[in-house]
């Protein structure tokens, strides 16, 4: 197994401000523990000539160019607003200032 123990996890949870009742502190033992194993088997295999991947798939980014393209004038944008100030929308504050 891997040496996790239920002391260190019920460390771990403290430095983390959780309160594990003793049921789950021994489940997370096991299952901290399992992930323990598999991390050290994917080691195993993990040799310097294989290549790292994030993603099975080999992903680019696709981007379109930015073209500049007729939009709302102001007078549009803001022809529905209930009130404005200018060529702003004006909305009520949601902070109260001193």
């Amino acid at each position: 197994m891997s040496g996790i123990t239920a002391e260190q996890v019920a460390h771990l949870a403290s430095l983390a401000r959780i309160d594990l009742s003793p049921e789950e502190i021994a489940s997370l033992t096991i299952d901290l523990g399992q992930i323990v194993e598999s991390v050290k088997k994917v080691q195993e295999v993990a040799t310097p000539d294989v290549p790292a991947t994030s993603h099975p798939m080999p992903l680019t980014n696709v981007f379109r160019d930015d073209v500049v393209v007729p939009s709302l004038t102001v007078e549009q944008a803001l022809s529905g607003a209930p009130d404005r100030d200018g060529d702003k929308f004006r909305v009520p504050p949601i902070l109260e200032e001193d």
